[in-house]
């Protein structure tokens, strides 16, 4: 009986040792997982998988805090133009798919901008032109170095205008390296569309996709051509005091606005809205080089070995880094919207 006793208290020893172990792992494999959601939270900066991605490889890349800012973003436009496609072809309205098919060139855009896409000359010269001057980045283009190489040694630009003049030439290659890709999807699309044996119903809705990609090429190039023909007037008599705008892509807006078929009234209320766009990219400018100066000294206080003082500049470099995100994401929402505009406008003028 005594022997039964004992096993029966080696048994329940047994099982409690057991139980015990089991809630151990339970607590460390449920602390795992919550681990694991906070991580993923963390990384989970956009809603989509692919965009996702390639936030992760560019923080890899070691890309500079403006330029991390600038395409967060462009990762900010992407995901909202992602995330209505899918509701759109949910409801079964991008049956030529088109729309997505935009959307892939316009990542394209985006990982040719920021080095993205293998090739290792694909880079754009860095955003924050106050960091690296004028002197260490190329324009790829001799017509461009010309120009600006005229207007350098010209001595009518003080060294503000200068920074303000390289702004545009910079303006003009990322718009010449945007067309080039949209030039190579569409030139894509035709040889597709042409090696079709059959013409059917679906080929002529690709033939008008293609008239519109065509259209779009078009409104591009008239832009460059409009850009450069102000790139020169400008290297050569230098800026105009009574010039409106300053920035070369409110500048660009408000050529094209022109040539669109606007009436008196509704060119003086683009151009009223403009005033606002230019002070909005201003105010972006500013808090830009307010995150590279504060970037410079986080790097320099991680070398003191300054606590409370690396906290602060943690603190300081965290806020204006979400606050250049916010405003670059406004800036470029509110260009879209412009553009998408002035484009309606120029196409009536063509009907």
């Amino acid at each position: 009986m005594a022997a039964v006793r004992a096993l029966r208290a080696l048994a329940a020893a047994l099982l409690l040792a057991a139980a015990g172990q089991a809630s151990k792992y339970s607590r460390e494999a449920n602390e795992g997982l919550a681990a694991a959601g906070d991580k993923r939270r963390e990384s989970g900066e956009f809603r989509v998988v692919k965009l996702n991605q390639v936030w992760e490889k560019a923080q890899r890349l070691h890309l500079s805090a403006v330029k991390l800012a600038e395409l967060h973003s462009d990762l900010k436009i992407q995901e909202k133009d992602e995330l209505s496609w899918k509701k759109l072809k949910a409801e079964g309205l991008d049956e030529d798919g088109e729309k997505e098919a935009k959307l892939r060139r316009n990542l394209n855009v985006i990982m040719t901008k920021y080095g993205m896409n293998g090739k290792k000359d694909s880079q754009l010269v860095d955003t924050n032109y106050i960091k690296d001057g004028t002197e260490s980045d190329t324009l790829d283009d001799p017509r461009l170095e010309k120009l600006w190489s005229k207007a350098k040694t010209s001595g009518k630009f003080s060294d503000e205008e200068l920074d303000k003049l390289w702004r545009e030439f910079k303006h003009h290659k990322e718009k010449i390296r945007e067309y080039n890709i949209l030039l190579e999807t569409v030139s894509r699309t035709e040889d597709i569309h042409k090696n079709v044996i059959n013409p059917s119903e679906e080929n002529l809705v690709k033939e008008e996709i293609l008239h519109n990609k065509h259209r779009e090429l078009k409104e591009k190039l008239r832009s460059i051509n409009q850009g450069f023909e102000r790139l020169r007037k400008v290297s050569h008599q230098g800026y105009d005091t009574t010039s409106e705008f300053e920035e070369p892509r409110v500048i660009d807006l408000w050529d094209m606005a022109k040539s669109a078929n606007f009436t008196e009234k509704e060119l003086e209320s683009f151009r009223e809205e403009l005033k606002h766009f230019e002070a909005k990219i201003e105010k972006h400018h500013h808090y830009q080089k307010q995150l590279e100066i504060s970037h410079q000294k986080l790097k320099h206080v991680e070398g003191t070995g300054d606590k409370d003082h690396l906290n602060r500049n943690k603190e300081k470099y965290a806020m204006l880094q979400e606050k250049t995100k916010e405003l670059g994401y406004k800036v470029k929402k509110h260009l879209q919207d412009l553009s998408s505009r002035i484009s309606q406008g120029l196409q009536h003028n063509e009907l």
